[in-house]
Parts: C-alpha cells; sequence; structure tokens
C-alpha cells in the first residue's frame, strides 16, 4: 500500500458544513479475506486519505480515527455485507463516499454503498453465512448426514477466551442451518448465526472432530446478509 497521502477530494474544498456519521457497506473477499482485522483498519485508514476524505479524530494524547467496524472478519473468511460507521470533519454526500473510495481500495475490497445511519450497530443480532464444502470423496448422503448433525440440541466445542479456552454449546447460537449439493463433491450450507456469539468456522470444527468423515476437504465461509432482533436486514 502506497504512502497515504492525497490531494483533498473537489467535494470537501467546496463545503464548510460540518461533517457527520456516515456507514459504509463494503465487501472482502478473494485474497483480501487474508488481511487481518488490525491491518483492515490500517488499509481503510490510508485509503480515505488518499481519496481525500478527511477523518474526524479523537481528542487526547493519542488521537485517532473515528472509524468503527461492526463485527471484525475472522481471516480466511469472506464477507459481501461488513459495515463501518466513521465521522467526517467536513460535509462529504454520502452517496459519492463508494465513488471516491473505490479507486483507492486493494484488490478484494470494494464500498457498496454508504448512507447516514439510523440506528446504532450494537442491533445487529444474526448473520446470514454460506458454507462452500468441497469433498475429494463426498459420503452417501452427505446432506442427511450433515443436517442430522447439526440438528442436535446439544454441540459443545472449546471456545478461545480472554482466559483461556473453555467448552461451549453452540446449538442455541444456531437460529437455522440447512444443506444442499452444489455440484459433484460439493456442498453448499446455509446458517443463521447469533452475531459475536458463533465464528462459523467452529461448525466445521466441530463436526470434523465429531463425524470425520463428513469433515470437508476445502471450505469457504462467506457472509451473506446481517439481521436485527427481528430477522429484518440491518442497515
Amino acid at each position: 500500500m502506497c504512502d497515504a497521502t492525497s490531494a483533498r477530494s473537489p467535494i470537501l474544498e467546496t463545503t464548510g458544513a460540518a461533517g457527520g456519521k456516515i456507514r459504509l457497506r463494503f465487501e472482502k473477499t478473494g485474497r483480501a479475506r487474508y488481511i487481518s482485522h488490525l491491518d483492515l483498519m490500517r488499509t481503510l485508514r490510508r485509503v480515505f486519505a488518499r481519496a481525500g476524505v478527511a477523518l474526524r479524530h479523537s481528542e487526547g494524547f493519542n488521537p485517532h480515527p473515528r472509524i468503527a467496524l461492526a463485527l471484525p472478519l475472522p481471516v480466511g473468511q469472506e464477507s459481501v455485507c461488513e459495515l463501518m460507521d466513521f465521522e467526517t470533519r467536513e460535509y462529504v454526500p454520502p452517496d459519492s463516499i463508494p465513488g471516491l473510495l473505490n479507486p483507492k481500495m486493494p484488490e478484494g475490497i470494494r464500498a457498496r454503498d454508504a448512507y447516514v445511519p439510523a440506528r446504532a450497530l450494537s442491533g445487529i443480532k444474526w448473520i446470514g453465512v454460506r458454507m462452500d464444502m468441497e469433498y475429494d470423496a463426498a459420503p452417501r448422503d452427505i446432506v442427511k448426514a450433515l443436517t442430522g448433525y447439526f440438528s442436535a440440541d446439544s454441540i459443545i466445542v472449546q471456545k478461545r477466551t480472554k482466559r483461556g479456552a473453555r467448552d461451549a454449546d453452540i446449538a442455541p447460537d444456531m437460529r437455522s442451518v440447512r444443506f444442499s449439493e452444489s455440484g459433484p463433491g460439493r456442498v453448499a450450507g446455509e446458517a443463521l448465526v447469533a452475531a459475536n456469539a458463533l465464528n462459523p468456522e467452529l461448525m466445521i470444527t466441530a463436526v470434523s472432530r465429531d463425524e470425520p468423515s463428513l469433515a470437508p476437504d476445502y471450505v469457504l465461509i462467506r457472509r451473506e446478509e446481517i439481521f436485527d432482533s427481528d430477522m429484518k436486514i440491518f442497515r
């Protein structure tokens, strides 16, 4: 990534109005899925600077841009529904943001839209995810077997926390799970999982441990959509 310097945006040069909070919806796919959360934050700050969008900073001895990602995406997973709130120093029309940022974005990261948020990010309760699984030799009736496994009342896994590893039941954190064959040796899984509670990778870890024959040889996990507690799409 180049040094985060750039001429100011013409939009910012022609307005003296105060800035405000804007919500960005963006995707992180392809090779960009291997960018860590901290590196993504650094990358986005540089993108804003190169695009000439001046971010408002916190006050104090260690000022930093006022940006917040809704749900940090685990390394290796894709998403087409990431949300980030940020504040600008001066007024920028929200609908102009994608056009300003996308020419400066690295491969795999793309702004989809931007708007003034109507509610706090804490309103996100569920994430719709897709799991594309590949098998060198898929077991017979694999869709039925996977459906049966994830229909269990309890699925215990080890979760890593700040206090160390602990056993946790992930079954209550899955609102729905369904599978279908998507091609020879391919299975597509769709699940609604609790936001901030369940990393879908733990689902693959659990089935691989308990039913090794159902363990995929390769899996790609992607966030498809996010929802509130009433199962309405969150924006």
